[in-house]
């Protein structure tokens, strides 16, 4: 293993699907093999979007769920540190410092904010929603990562970490590495509805926790060629979720061929090649499952996990902080008005 740290993680709002198993997880069970890896559960990102009561009520369970569908999907938990964003409040005095070595109108340059926005149903932009890049920077930084796993998406975000590290570095001497990002084509899956990306919140979704029959249920009702009125019309394979998901899933590349051209000439119903698709992603999920039940059969070892590891990196950041703050000279500033404190206190004490 590379003694390289890398940083990774999620918003716990709910179980994992094969969109994120595709879009990252993936990429994450290989990587965690090579670098000394950090998960995040970030629920202060997700007070950006998704900040009721009712939503915070649900981090710790989200939390457990998240975790264990990492865990399921491949990642060992004696490589990996998992910790709880918000039981670090050191995290939240290593942004404030940041704040001011990034300016507003840089901010709303990142392009997936609006996005994010958008997506969330609001209005105008949150406060915290334009600061998500410089948290983000200090959850990256406060472990001192090096290696961050990136999407082409999300590439400005880290953009402004590596940013805000050069910039620190640069004011105030070498503290932080300026960490480089891990590029992914990060694949997006449709949804089940063939209607933008799989999202839980659109139920377009498969979990990673689905059973069998669950995911039997969801694949025959998939969206497909909605011109195809019957077996023998000729059907469109491009832009087809039944075929993009047997491209990615199913391992018999032979039978994908042969459904695709039987498909496109009318000899194959939307019944037969959902049925195979269906075989083809309970195969893929059936690992998964079990190490979830195996998981499942240990109450609160997740809990555990992130315990240990929310204390872990509550040390390492706390040794980042005092860094930081003795490079920025503001333990001596403090130190200063004491020792004047003191002396006062005695003169007092002296002349009573």
């Amino acid at each position: 293993m590379s003694s390289a740290r890398m940083l990774t993680g999620d918003r716990p709002t709910g179980r994992l699907h094969l969109g994120h198993y595709v879009g990252s997880i993936a990429n994450r069970v290989r990587l965690h093999q090579r670098y000394e890896s950090f998960f995040i559960i970030a629920d202060l990102h997700m007070l950006t979007t998704r900040n009721s009561r009712a939503d915070i009520e649900q981090v710790a369970h989200n939390a457990r769920e998240m975790v264990t569908d990492i865990l399921a999907a491949g990642v060992e938990p004696e490589r990996a540190t998992f910790y709880l964003q918000s039981a670090i409040p050191e995290v939240g005095d290593l942004n404030t410092l940041f704040q001011n070595l990034i300016t507003v109108p840089r901010l709303e340059r990142v392009p997936s904010l609006k996005e994010m926005t958008r997506d969330a149903g609001k209005d105008e932009m949150p406060y915290g929603l334009l600061g998500y890049p410089v948290l983000q920077a200090a959850d990256i930084l406060c472990v001192k990562g090096q290696v961050v796993p990136v999407g082409k998406d999300n590439a400005a975000h880290v953009e402004v970490t590596r940013e805000i590290a050069r910039r620190f570095n640069h004011l105030y001497g070498e503290v932080f590495p300026v960490p480089d990002m891990l590029m992914s084509e990060t694949p997006t899956l449709v949804g089940t509805d063939g209607a933008g990306k799989m999202s839980k919140s659109k139920g377009n979704a498969i979990a990673l926790s689905d059973d069998a029959a669950t995911v039997r249920r969801k694949v025959m009702g998939m969206y497909t060629d909605p011109n195809r009125v019957r077996a023998d019309v000729p059907g469109t394979v491009e832009g087809n979720p039944v075929f993009e998901y047997h491209d990615i899933f199913n391992p018999d590349r032979a039978q994908v061929a042969e459904f695709k051209d039987r498909y496109r000439a009318g000899r194959v119903g939307d019944v037969e090649v959902k049925e195979a698709l269906a075989t083809a992603l309970n195969r893929f999920l059936d690992p998964i499952r079990d190490r979830r039940a195996r998981i499942e059969a240990q109450p609160g070892l997740v809990d555990e996990l992130i315990v240990t590891g929310t204390e872990r990196t509550r040390v390492e950041v706390r040794r980042t902080l005092v860094e930081v703050r003795r490079a920025m000279g503001l333990s001596s500033a403090y130190a200063q008005v004491r020792r004047r404190a003191e002396r006062y206190r005695k003169a007092v004490a002296t002349s009573a």
